[in-house]
């Protein structure tokens, strides 16, 4: 990784504007989740186990969202 592109510059003393813009390229980085990824150790049978559950989930919404509508009549 590199440090380029993680600045802001402060213009006109608007600071909450280059505060949005530093939030902005943090999220576009990834580096606030990165971050907390690394906070705590994870061992790879139970990530192996999140990541099936997260998979299952956007399975199941997947379908919720490509079924009909229930006639309410």
């Amino acid at each position: 990784m590199s440090i380029k592109g993680r600045r802001v510059i402060v213009t006109d003393g608007n600071v909450d504007k280059a505060l949005r813009k530093f939030k902005k390229k943090i999220t576009d980085q990834n580096l606030l989740q990165e971050l907390r990824d690394r906070e705590q150790y994870v061992k790879p049978s139970v990530q192996r186990k999140v990541d099936k559950g997260l998979a299952k989930r956007r399975w199941q919404k997947y379908l919720r969202d490509q079924s009909l509508p229930k006639n309410l009549f």
